[in-house]
């Protein structure tokens, strides 16, 4: 059986990855900080997947702990990084907590992965690197734009750090970069889902929880964007979706089809949605009328992006299943099954 690292695997996209390596017949440990997740997300993918994955609590920044994991497990085959700070407001506040967090820990696992001969690892990146975007769709040959945020610019210098790394070790380095674009949705069984700690910074949950009362207001921010309702226009992904296309990168890999020591793929649906979209596709869904206002722009957002996917489609043989009203339905049954629980 295979044995697969999977770094953040108790957060949003990494849970469900973890499902699908499980259901796959994967051997999973987790390493996690627990810093924007729940360890009792363990015991929902055990709940789904009949198996409860391996987990240790560390922040992958300590060199020393991350060494002392490797060395007592010496049967990991890959890696999937997903272990980063991701929320682009509090990256424009906050740069240096972005900077050490992601690019500290990205390095060490990397140096850990040579001294112990694991050759593979997945990277979790985003269509972030591509800034404000030349033309649309975007694809992969985009030119790296300067970030519009510093969480984006990590990204960027994480995706050079790994193929100048990949390059400087010959045939002891292999890595798949997949930039995705919004996940959304939740796992069907409404066991997991995206769970953020505090006030929700991508889109969605501020949806869900401003439906269910958690939140008094969504705030869309912009109405004055040159888009055909003047708010911001984004490519949604179902978390599901993204999780699959991980272990298609993976295998990729193991059973030796890469084309390149370091390749990179686009992950999103190639349909561009506006936030205003979204809000009258999930009052549609839900049956609930949202209570949202239309406020300034934020910093680090941009005005449009969406996926060019064709790349993905053919080379991996991945494509995007659930659409934009199953992502937001998903969503927000999860949203339900949390109110359930915490009765």
């Amino acid at each position: 059986m295979t044995k697969v690292l999977v770094t953040g695997g108790t957060g949003f996209i990494g849970s469900h990855t973890v499902v699908e390596l499980l259901q796959k017949n994967y051997e999973v440990v987790i390493i996690d900080d627990l810093s924007n997740s729940s360890e009792s997300v363990l015991d929902s993918i055990e709940k789904i997947a009949g198996v409860k994955p391996e987990f240790e609590k560390f922040d992958l920044c300590d060199k020393n702990k991350l060494q002392d994991f490797f060395r007592r497990h010496k049967d990991i085959k890959a890696v999937i990084h997903f272990a980063a700070k991701k929320a682009v407001g509090e990256s424009v506040d906050n740069p240096l907590l972005y900077y050490r967090n992601n690019l500290f820990s990205f390095v060490n696992l990397l140096e850990c992965m040579l001294e112990n001969a694991i050759k593979f690892i997945v990277f979790s990146s985003s269509c972030t690197v591509y800034g404000e975007p030349d033309y649309l769709p975007v694809d992969e040959h985009a030119p790296i734009k300067k970030a519009a945020s510093p969480y984006g610019n990590t990204k960027q210098i994480c995706e050079e750090i790994l193929e100048e790394t990949i390059s400087a070790n010959n045939e002891k380095l292999e890595g798949i970069a997949l930039r995705y674009f919004n996940p959304t949705g939740a796992h069907e069984s409404a066991l997991i889902g995206e769970l953020p700690i505090g006030i929700p910074n991508n889109l969605i949950p501020f949806v869900t929880q401003t439906a269910i009362g958690k939140r008094d207001k969504l705030k869309v921010f912009g109405g004055d964007y040159e888009t055909e309702d003047g708010s911001c226009i984004r490519d949604f992904i179902h978390v599901v979706d993204l999780a699959k296309a991980h272990i298609i990168a993976l295998e990729r890999m193991i059973n030796l089809k890469i084309q390149s020591p370091y390749e990179v793929f686009n992950l999103g649906t190639g349909v561009g949605y506006s936030v205003l979209d979204v809000v009258k596709t999930f009052e549609k869904v839900s049956g609930v009328k949202l209570n949202y206002e239309i406020v300034g722009r934020r910093d680090g957002d941009i005005m449009q992006m969406y996926a060019d996917t064709n790349l993905a489609n053919h080379e991996l043989g991945w494509k995007a299943e659930r659409g934009l009203e199953q992502m937001l339905d998903t969503a927000w049954k999860w949203e339900l099954a949390l109110k359930e629980k915490n009765k």
